[in-house]
């Protein structure tokens, strides 16, 4: 790994506090982000929090996140306590996202079913993979994504179970729009160019499912660094799939790169 993209872990979203507890919260550790980048620039690149329970103050500090501190973009949370991210609440933060051009990660956390999950791992297992299909599922049906076409947003564990339930979720938008197509008049299938996920997949096979599905373009390396469920060696499931250079290439930094807005310059 030549550069890494530093964000607050999940636990830390602290949604359930007061606004103000969280900003406090998000204030240090963004300035702490911040200082690491500044010491590490060709290096590291930061990605902020911000209190979302309180829209106001988060997107306050998410401005002094991208203005005064120079990170990249935000991390949140595939929801915020009952709100899901089309909830009309948000809309104001991805709005104020697209202007500042701040890359947006979404990482899942406090999944949803965990009390019928106790055994076996499952709310990691099966319970995250949901959370981040049914935040993907809510950008587009809800019309976050269609509103805004200049919200760089990417999701984590590429995209969950989103990429292997997307013919079923196109069927239900067919036969059902009364239902699905209430907020947004636009096949979901439709918006596969407009998010970026990122590689942690674990299997070489389900690698090559996205690139078919997505491309290359909407693909970045993921490590998950430093859990159980990441890679423990970065990129080794991306040179294990047999991809071509320029493929290759495109998954290990420039999609990365394209996302968050960054001149690979920067770097060199």
């Amino acid at each position: 790994m030549d550069v890494q993209v530093l964000s607050t872990v999940p636990v830390m979203f602290s949604y359930w506090a007061k606004p103000e507890h969280t900003l406090d919260l998000c204030r240090l550790l963004n300035d702490h982000i911040a200082a690491v980048v500044a010491a590490h620039p060709k290096r590291f690149v930061g990605l902020g929090s911000v209190p979302l329970q309180d829209p106001e103050l988060a997107i306050e500090e998410m401005e002094r996140c991208v203005r005064d501190l120079r990170l990249a973009g935000i991390e949140i949370g595939s929801h915020v306590n009952s709100w899901n991210l089309d909830d009309a609440h948000l809309f104001p933060v991805f709005e104020a996202a697209q202007a500042l051009g701040a890359a947006v990660f979404v990482h899942p956390w406090d999944m949803l079913g965990a009390e019928r999950m106790p055994k076996y791992w499952l709310p990691w297992l099966v319970g995250m993979p949901a959370e981040t299909s049914l935040a993907i599922c809510s950008m587009i049906f809800g019309g976050v994504l269609e509103r805004l076409p200049g919200l760089r947003v990417a999701f984590a564990h590429g995209g969950g179970a989103f990429p292997a339930t997307i013919g079923r979720i196109e069927r239900g938008y067919k036969v059902r729009p009364d239902l699905c197509a209430v907020d947004n008049p636009n096949n979901p299938r439709a918006y596969l160019s407009r998010i970026y996920l990122d590689s942690l997949v674990h299997d070489p096979r389900m690698l090559h499912y996205l690139i078919d599905l997505m491309g290359a373009e909407r693909i970045a390396l993921g490590s998950d660094y430093p859990f159980p469920l990441g890679e423990a060696e970065p990129g080794k499931l991306i040179d294990s799939a047999g991809l071509d250079e320029r493929t290759n290439a495109r998954l290990l930094h420039g999609t990365a790169l394209e996302w968050l807005d960054l001149p690979k310059d920067r770097f060199g």
